[in-house]
């Protein structure tokens, strides 16, 4: 299990573009979204927030999406760069 240790994030808030933010929580996981697509995709880019999350094995931290119209391969990226700075690697 990996714990974040510092704030971190990666992204832009460009168009087609995703900026997340990323820090310690003690208290379990708290995820949101700000997407300008939310009614059409916002199931579908929590869902791939939180496979991240899963397989990096992070299960505490505050999580903050802000989607610009990102693919899932973006969102993906976007997410991982951050949780690896969060936890220090």
């Amino acid at each position: 299990m990996g714990n974040i240790i510092r704030q971190a994030t990666a992204g832009t808030l460009e168009s087609s573009d995703v900026f997340v933010s990323l820090e310690p929580c003690a208290s379990g996981l708290e995820i949101e979204i700000d997407s300008v697509v939310q009614k059409q995709f916002g199931e579908a880019i929590l869902s791939v927030v939180k496979e991240v999350l899963s397989e990096h094995g992070i299960d505490k931290g505050k999580l903050t999406v802000t989607d610009r119209g990102a693919l899932d391969c973006v969102i993906r990226a976007r997410v991982e760069t951050a949780v690896l700075r969060g936890k220090g690697e």
